[in-house]
């Protein structure tokens, strides 16, 4: 999990990138000094040759920044790569701390982990036992099988890990 320090005015936000610019944008960003989230997964890429497992982003096209809007806002849109903040109306808008801390704490687990569809519906819960302990995400019941949804509602996207029912709980 990534670990910051708590500023007043800093805030989680989605940055939309140029089709496979998530890790240039990370890279750029990070040289200026601002903190940047980049999930990942491994795939196995094929060329004509031989395959190989690499690092792709989970979710193609975004990666997360921690800024200040004020301050960092032109920065982080001046950077090569970079489309736009996500937000509403033309707005950025950031993204609840519970929501990076949930997809940073399954990033760093050893649970094995996928993108999934975003779904509006879904009870909400919390992790209460075990290394996923305080994770929030929705619960999902898939060919038989509990599987905890963690979601970024800002980009309408998920991940999808399996899990046992009677280790959440329905958040009140």
């Amino acid at each position: 999990m990534i670990e910051h320090t708590e500023q007043q005015n800093k805030r989680w936000f989605a940055v939309y990138t140029r089709n496979k610019h998530e890790k240039v944008v990370h890279t750029q960003l990070s040289k200026l000094g601002i903190e940047t989230f980049l999930p990942t997964r491994e795939q196995i890429s094929q060329w004509k040759d031989r395959k190989k497992i690499i690092k792709a982003p989970l979710f193609p096209g975004y990666l997360f920044t921690w800024i200040d809007l004020k301050q960092d806002y032109l920065k982080v849109l001046s950077t090569k790569g970079v489309v736009t903040l996500l937000g509403i109306n033309g707005l950025p808008q950031s993204i609840p701390d519970d929501e990076i801390q949930s997809l940073q704490l399954v990033i760093s687990s050893n649970y094995k982990y996928d993108q999934y569809p975003y779904l509006q519906k879904g009870v909400k819960v919390v992790v209460v036992r075990g290394p996923l302990e305080g994770t929030v995400g929705d619960i999902v019941n898939k060919s038989g099988k509990f599987k905890l949804k963690v979601s970024v509602e800002l980009i309408k996207s998920s991940i999808l890990i399996d899990i046992d029912a009677n280790d959440v709980e329905v958040m009140q």
